[in-house]
């Protein structure tokens, strides 16, 4: 007996289903109702093998293709035979009002805030930062006219510091050459990132994160249609904002998935302006100051938990990666 192969979970599950489905649908989909049969991977983004299939199957066979694209942002797919018989433009309409009404119905466990802990751990220990972070509280800034402040401030700040990489000596003739090796970095942190949100996240974080060293886009969930990875790639090149993707099952394992544009001089108007819109964003100002005299870290940034005590916060939060 044949083994089951993709073409035959792509095929059985959109015709069980019967509306268009994305790559990671499918493979979420094949799962959950059985048209997986025996069919076994090795891979570990298996929707990417089954989108380059699908791409191909209309690339090299046109109007022959065993599947359709029905969709762009997202791709979605459906079968040529199927599409014969029945609207397909109505049943795209049907799923997208589907999901907009799910995703308003669908209360959120958790806030956007509540992965501040999980990204101060993670800059706190990963070798590309090992920076201390800082919680800007946007309530705390000055009330302005109305869109004045709009996008001004990322929700995380973090600095790093030379203290413990260079020596003594290293960090005196740095002094004396005015060259300092201290970082600036800014996040903007969203939950969920995919084709309906990208763009306004993507130029949020352009707006309060480009005054820094480096700015990062930071998210939890990330849509893994590979044309949502061209998009995301295609912003990164042309504006230098990374792309920081969250693990809940281990923040330590986090990784930039996009690095951001090293910005070798500070934006100090920008900087000025937020401390004087911000006190939080002052009073981080403040505790570089204080611990540059000192030499050493001693101020009070976030704080940052141990590993069982995170994993009892990710846990009680109820925080987890889910598509």
């Amino acid at each position: 007996m044949a083994k089951t192969t993709f073409w035959d979970v792509i095929e059985k599950t959109i015709e069980k289903v019967g509306t268009p489905l994305s790559a990671k649908e499918i493979w979420d989909k094949a799962n959950e109702i059985g048209t997986i049969g025996d069919f076994a991977t090795n891979g570990k983004t298996p929707w990417a093998t089954i989108a380059a299939y699908c791409y191909v199957d209309i690339n090299n066979n046109g109007d022959d293709s065993v599947v359709i694209q029905t969709s762009e942002r997202p791709a979605q797919f459906f079968l040529r035979r199927l599409a014969t018989k029945t609207d397909v433009d109505k049943l795209q309409k049907q799923k997208d009002t589907e999901q907009i009404k799910k995703e308003k119905v669908e209360p959120k466990k958790f806030n956007e805030r509540d992965l501040h802990p999980i990204v101060v751990s993670y800059a706190s220990v990963d070798t590309h930062f090992k920076a201390s972070l800082k919680t800007i509280f946007h309530e705390n800034s000055s009330k302005a006219t109305k869109g004045q402040n709009e996008w001004l401030h990322p929700d995380i700040v973090g600095v790093y510091f030379p203290f413990k990489d260079y020596t003594s000596e290293t960090r005196e003739i740095q002094d004396h050459l005015k060259i300092s090796s201290i970082k600036l970095f800014s996040f903007e942190l969203k939950i969920n990132l995919n084709f309906s949100n990208l763009r306004q996240s993507f130029f949020q974080a352009v707006s309060n994160s480009s005054w820094a060293n480096e700015g990062y886009l930071v998210t939890l969930n990330l849509d893994d249609d590979p044309t949502f990875r061209d998009e995301i790639r295609r912003l990164n090149n042309a504006f230098g904002i990374g792309l920081i993707k969250l693990n809940a099952d281990n923040a330590y394992e986090s990784e930039i998935l996009f690095p951001s544009k090293i910005n070798q001089e500070i934006d100090w108007d920008t900087v000025n302006r937020l401390a004087n819109e911000n006190a939080d964003f002052s009073d981080f100002l403040k505790l570089i100051t204080e611990d540059c005299k000192l030499g050493k870290v001693k101020s009070q940034y976030d704080k940052i938990l141990k590993p069982d005590e995170l994993i009892k916060y990710i846990k009680d939060k109820g925080i987890n990666n889910a598509s």
